[in-house]
């Protein structure tokens, strides 16, 4: 009996809806990536997530119970921060503005951690895409830490360790993308050196993420397929990562099939409310998938790409997701036909088009980018004579160092030209 219903399970992942749960499941490998199905792991993200559409209504009385004086971190335009400031308004919360123009500096987190100091607020609220929830985060913790905040970035500073937590931060994402709201650590630029780097501590999840899909709607086309490339390769890597667990693979599993699903419908059909749901959670849940699992290639290279090259995070990461997912499949077979994560690779495939081959994958990752116009990458300015600093810089990232295999120069020289 118990073998009749799972071959039947198996049939209808292939031959009902491609991202039905049968499908989503019917290539689940028993063990981690690593080999172990019983390795140790932790799990932590934000201390309290709430998600629905309309949940930002309650923005009000969670600040309120956080503290008296909030500092609003929120984008130039900041529509949607103005709800937020009338919400806290009515209940008799200060509200002080703090805009981010555009992706975080460590300069700007310096002003940022003045401002909460000098308005002495008692609570960070975060409002926008992953740069204002980025910088939320950053100045809410650095506001508690002695010293000047470039000492606490990986790479070009000393990587000095907190000292304890900061301020709380409630975390209100407007874009289905960068998953923010649940992770660990703050991606900041440094114009002057040329790269983004991480602040990185569990001192920055936030004590509340409230995840409003209704926030998501009207947003540029280019700007939602962006963001939810974005969001897949946060669920992508995780899922090969050498560091996957039992609980992120569900995660992983579950965004996967939310984004294989929708990602095209929202960017398509601007405000259908059902695809950006799918959208917004599996945001979160690549978030929270990241957090815990880390990454890979593709934003081991993005970390780079993206100081040196006028593009969004989302575009390098969706250009750059068929080539990686190609050289660590080529790789993995020549050099390890046994790696767990070849199985993955196939169940990806299912996932997202039902044909449980990891061709299947990347064909459609190369498909969906020509379909959504995103940019190849020598549009932003990549050549040839960047490739040995990007290359370097890409083997040193830190994201990097959980892909499912190492890869040599020469393979990661062809992600790049092939992204090109």
């Amino acid at each position: 009996m118990w073998r009749r219903g799972r071959r039947n399970s198996r049939r209808r992942g292939f031959e009902g809806d491609p991202h039905s749960s049968a499908s989503c499941y019917a290539f689940a490998s028993t063990k981690s990536v690593t080999g172990d199905a019983h390795a140790p792991f932790e799990f932590s993200t934000a201390g309290r997530v709430v998600f629905g559409a309309g949940t930002l209504e309650q923005a009000g009385e969670a600040v309120s119970a956080l503290g008296r004086r909030a500092l609003v971190v929120t984008t130039r335009s900041g529509e949607r921060a103005s709800r937020l400031l009338h919400l806290l308004e009515r209940l008799h919360v200060a509200g002080i503005r703090f805009t981010v123009p555009s992706e975080p500096t460590i300069d700007l987190v310096r002003q940022g951690v003045q401002q909460a100091r000098e308005y002495l607020v008692e609570v960070v609220v975060g409002i926008g895409g992953g740069s204002s929830l980025d910088a939320a985060k950053a100045v809410g913790l650095l506001f508690a830490q002695p010293g000047d905040p470039l000492e606490y970035l990986e790479v070009i500073g000393s990587g000095r360790p907190m000292t304890g937590p900061g301020l709380p931060v409630v975390a209100i994402p407007t874009t289905g993308g960068t998953g923010a709201e649940v992770t660990r650590n703050a991606v900041l630029a440094s114009p002057e050196h040329g790269v983004k780097v991480s602040l990185r501590s569990h001192w920055l999840l936030p004590r509340l993420a409230i995840v409003d899909p209704e926030l998501t709607l009207g947003a540029p086309a280019d700007v939602t397929a962006r963001c939810g490339f974005d969001a897949l390769t946060q669920l992508v890597e995780p899922f090969l990562s050498t560091r996957a667990n039992p609980l992120t693979d569900g995660l992983c599993r579950e965004g996967i099939r939310l984004a294989g699903r929708s990602l095209r419908r929202a960017a398509q059909l601007g405000d259908e409310v059902a695809a950006h749901t799918d959208m917004s959670l599996a945001a979160l849940l690549s978030g929270m998938a990241l957090a815990n699992a880390g990454l890979g290639i593709i934003h081991g290279l993005a970390s780079v790409l993206g100081g040196l090259l006028p593009a969004p995070h989302g575009a390098i990461c969706a250009r750059v997701m068929s080539p990686a997912l190609r050289e660590n499949l080529s790789a993995m077979r020549s050099r390890q036909p046994d790696h767990p994560a070849l199985g993955r690779m196939a169940e990806l495939g299912g996932i997202l088009t039902g044909d449980a081959r990891a061709e299947a994958a990347i064909e459609w990752s190369d498909r969906t980018c020509d379909e959504l116009g995103i940019p190849r990458l020598s549009a932003y300015g990549l050549n040839e004579s960047m490739m040995a600093k990007v290359i370097e810089g890409a083997q040193r990232a830190s994201s990097t160092r959980a892909n499912p295999i190492p890869l040599t120069e020469g393979e990661i020289a062809t992600i790049l030209r092939s992204s090109m």
